[in-house]
């Protein structure tokens, strides 16, 4: 009952907030808070970056190696996205399996990337239906304070563009590595999420831990560089109403030509 009184303080203090066009953390409705970007954390990854949006704080590395397709796509390269939030980051985090929400988070990292179609995954391809290269990225949460999607998403998209593919030659049907000859990946745009929630009627962009636990809404979207909207994620307990959405809309555009600039310097 405490922690339910609370609860309720806090999200009326935060309305009281937003009616005022202000946020707890001093912050504009539409302003993320600092990003910080580092790569080369992983020394023995293909790929690897270290994101601290605001006090969140994630590492990502990427893995590349030879596989097999998966059967109804023989003819592309595999690209797969996991996430883990540690016990460490986050006092209500226990070891165990993933829970439903660090699937959600994994998920909407990957088909970020991948409805963006951000890699070219056909130029991954030794030999159809057999044998393809794979993109392993695996992001660890090791500081949590909201958006996890959106640090993700950026440690994610930075670990690739930081990666180098190793050159694979088929010898007998057999991926053998090339000593010593890397290549870029397959690069056609760069993906960028934004996140926002809904508190009564005010968006908020790139929520904390504290604006999450008292938020009716969430949405995440996902543009590529030419500004098409190509993957959006809804959560909460409600929903928004059509102008929201467009507002929302605008929001992902706006931001996520700031943060992709960011980005273009790493390439």
């Amino acid at each position: 009952m405490e922690s339910v009184i609370l609860d309720q303080l806090k999200r009326d203090r935060i309305l009281d907030l937003l009616k005022e066009d202000k946020r707890i953390d001093g912050r504009a409705l539409d302003e993320q808070r600092p990003l910080s970007i580092e790569t080369g954390v992983i020394p023995k990854a293909n790929g690897s970056a270290r994101i601290k949006l605001g006090n969140t704080q994630v590492i990502t590395g990427v893995k590349i190696q030879p596989d097999k397709p998966f059967p109804d796509l023989g003819d592309k390269g595999i690209l797969i996205c996991t996430a883990e939030i540690l016990p460490l980051a986050d006092p209500r985090v226990e070891p165990g399996p993933p829970t439903e929400e660090v699937i959600e988070l994994a998920r909407v990292v990957d088909r970020g990337i991948r409805e963006t179609e951000m890699i070219d995954l056909r130029q991954l391809v030794l030999k159809e239906g057999k044998s393809v290269i794979g993109l392993f990225i695996d992001s660890s949460v090791i500081d949590s304070d909201g958006n996890l999607f959106d640090a993700c998403s950026y440690a994610s998209v930075t670990a690739i563009l930081s990666c180098t593919v190793p050159k694979y030659e088929l010898k007998d049907d057999v991926p053998v590595l090339v000593e010593g000859v890397t290549s870029k990946p397959p690069l056609k745009t760069i993906p960028v999420s934004v996140t926002m929630a809904r508190i009564g009627n005010y968006i908020v962009v790139d929520p904390t831990s504290e604006e999450e636990a008292c938020m009716d809404a969430r949405i995440t979207i996902t543009t590529n560089s030419e500004g098409n909207i190509c993957a959006l994620q809804k959560g909460g307990s409600d929903g928004f109403t059509v102008d929201q959405l467009v507002r929302c809309s605008e929001i992902a555009l706006s931001v996520g030509t700031k943060i992709r600039k960011r980005f273009e310097q790493l390439m």
